[in-house]
């Protein structure tokens, strides 16, 4: 299980550093939203807001891919990837094959450093 949750934790960091950097760079083009989808993006960039979640899903990246703040990696991006979901579940539902993976290599991940995330779902 070590190497697994070792494996899903790179990949994991891999991945949000990656699509957090193509936030700001565009180096992966992929096609632009449509409908529901298209206007709540529409409105993250006009805002701004997008700044906000590439730059934490870069932090969580590169924590996971330096293994350093591991659970801390994990909260941030478990909130990340929560919104990633809802966007798949209800607006754009072409994306949710990789949401799903990214979501299972989360709690691989987490089952490693479940003794640290333990605290937050105490009484």
């Amino acid at each position: 299980m070590k190497l697994t949750s070792t494996i899903a934790r790179y990949l994991l960091g891999l991945i949000f550093s990656t699509f957090g950097l193509n936030g700001f760079f565009s180096f992966i083009h992929m096609p632009p939203p449509t409908g529901v989808a298209a206007q709540f993006f529409g409105a993250l960039f006009v805002s701004k807001f997008y700044v906000v979640i590439f730059a934490l899903q870069i932090l969580g990246g590169v924590l996971l891919l330096a293994n350093q703040y591991v659970p801390l990696a994990l909260t941030i991006l478990g909130a990340v990837i929560f919104n990633i979901l809802c966007i798949h579940i209800f607006m754009a539902p072409e994306g949710l094959p990789l949401a799903a993976v990214v979501t299972v290599l989360w709690f691989l991940t987490a089952w490693s450093v479940r003794s640290a995330l333990e605290g937050i779902l105490r009484r």
